[in-house]
This record gives structure tokens, C-alpha cells and sequence, in this order.
């Protein structure tokens, strides 16, 4: 069980910077997202992220969505941490 709540800690701080980068490069007019790094870190984040755009559309030219994700992938993370706590303690207890 820790393995499995380790992987999934990993892979959400993995997905979070991954998300980072890609809001930090939307900042440049220039970058062309059909380039193979560029497309592939696309491909990886926008359907996350088309989620909460559905929800939250631009205001002012201002993309407020991502601050959604940054939220769910955070309770997500705690979530699993707390589950795989509260596992271990009732193990300890055996």
C-alpha cells in the first residue's frame, strides 16, 4: 500500500510541475506549441486543464483555471496521504 500511495504522491508532484511549466511558457507569444517538447507537455496538460476552463472562461484575458487545478491536484495529494495514514495507523494497531 505505501508503494502504491508513493507512486501516486509522485506522479501528482510530477503532473503539478509539468503544469507549472506549461502556464509559465503560455506567457510566451512566440513559443510554437506543434514543436515535439512544446506538443507533447500540450497533449499532457490541456485536457486537465480544459476541464476547469469549461468552468472558469478567461476574464480580461486572464486565465483563472489554472488556480482550480493547482487546488484539486493539491487535495488530491492530501487526500491520498491522508488515507495512507489513517491505513498505517489501523495496521500499527493489529
Amino acid at each position: 500500500m505505501a508503494i502504491l500511495v508513493q507512486t501516486l504522491s509522485t506522479f501528482l508532484s510530477i503532473y503539478t510541475v509539468l503544469l507549472i511549466i506549461r502556464i509559465l511558457l503560455s506567457w510566451f507569444p512566440n513559443v510554437d506549441w506543434f514543436n515535439p517538447p512544446f506538443s507533447v507537455l500540450s497533449q499532457l496538460t490541456d485536457p486537465y486543464l480544459n476541464l476547469f476552463r469549461s468552468i472558469i472562461p478567461p476574464l480580461g484575458g486572464i486565465d483563472l483555471s489554472p488556480i482550480l487545478a493547482f487546488l484539486l491536484l493539491s487535495f488530491l495529494r492530501q487526500g491520498i496521504m491522508a488515507i495512507a495514514m489513517a491505513t498505517a495507523s489501523s495496521y500499527a494497531s493489529f
